[in-house]
């Protein structure tokens, strides 16, 4: 199991990019969060087993088709222990 923090900068919010992160995380089977920062960004928290993370980050340099993806940032965490993956409001 590995635990990440990724924050992804561009044109990420009103793109249903928190919509979109949560459905493919649940589809990789990837525990955590994802929520929209008040510097434009949005930060993913995500645990799972290490070839599913690596296809999650692939994707997070994409996004959902409306997003224009700039950068992302990705941080080494200890595992939390979520059960589910949610979005913060």
């Amino acid at each position: 199991m590995k635990a990440i923090k990724i924050s992804v900068y561009g044109k990420v919010h009103g793109v249903y990019f928190r919509a979109n992160t949560c459905q493919k995380a649940k589809s990789l089977k990837i525990n955590g969060t994802v929520k929209n920062m008040a510097d434009g960004s949005v930060q993913i928290i995500a645990e799972g087993d290490e070839k599913n993370i690596e296809h999650f980050v692939k994707w997070c340099h994409e996004g959902p088709l409306l997003a224009k993806v700039g950068s992302i940032k990705i941080f080494e965490m200890k595992l939390e222990g979520f059960s589910n993956f949610e979005i913060i409001y």
